[in-house]
């Protein structure tokens, strides 16, 4: 019986989505180019007025993509400071982000399935294995933000697909 490596549960997925949601951004910037408009108009659109705009999805989707190969390997997380106001400054902190998850080599992960991993979050300290750390918060919250920015972008009328989603 093969064991499943944390490595393979999480680098490749997190690389892979961020590949797609590069191809998405880049979709939606050259439609509204086509349509006339001003892709910084997609950029601070919401799905819901206590929602996070486009720009801060991706910056989240991001950030957890980097946390997470991080925490799995026992390395500190890298700080990457929010300031991008452009789709080009997006596209650049998720090619930055892509090199960091897949700087990780597998052997880096070993023995994380078990690694104490804690988040702090506003009023209050999250306690994980690596597993359930994968499982219960890393993913669920990437992908949470991934859908949300696909969603706005179909939202404001770009025209993508699921496939645009799962395959870039």
């Amino acid at each position: 019986m093969t064991k499943l490596s944390m490595h393979a549960v999480s680098a490749p997925v997190f690389a892979r989505m961020l590949n797609n949601l590069s191809s998405i951004l880049a979709k939606a910037e050259q439609q509204a180019k086509a349509k006339g408009y001003d892709p910084g108009v997609l950029l601070n659109s919401r799905l819901a007025p206590d929602m996070f705009p486009l720009l801060r999805q991706v910056q989240i989707a991001t950030d957890h993509a980097k946390g997470a190969v991080a925490r799995l390997a026992g390395h500190q997380v890298e700080a990457i400071e929010d300031k991008e106001t452009t789709f080009a400054e997006l596209q650049a902190r998720i090619k930055k982000v892509l090199a960091i998850v897949e700087g990780y080599k597998p052997e880096q992960f070993d023995g994380a399935e078990t690694r104490e991993i804690t988040i702090k979050i506003p009023n209050a300290e999250l306690k994980f294995s690596g597993l359930d750390y994968v499982n219960q918060w890393a993913l669920p919250n990437f992908y949470f933000h991934m859908v949300t920015a696909y969603d706005i972008l179909r939202a404001n009328g770009v025209e993508l697909g699921k496939r645009d989603f799962l395959m870039g």
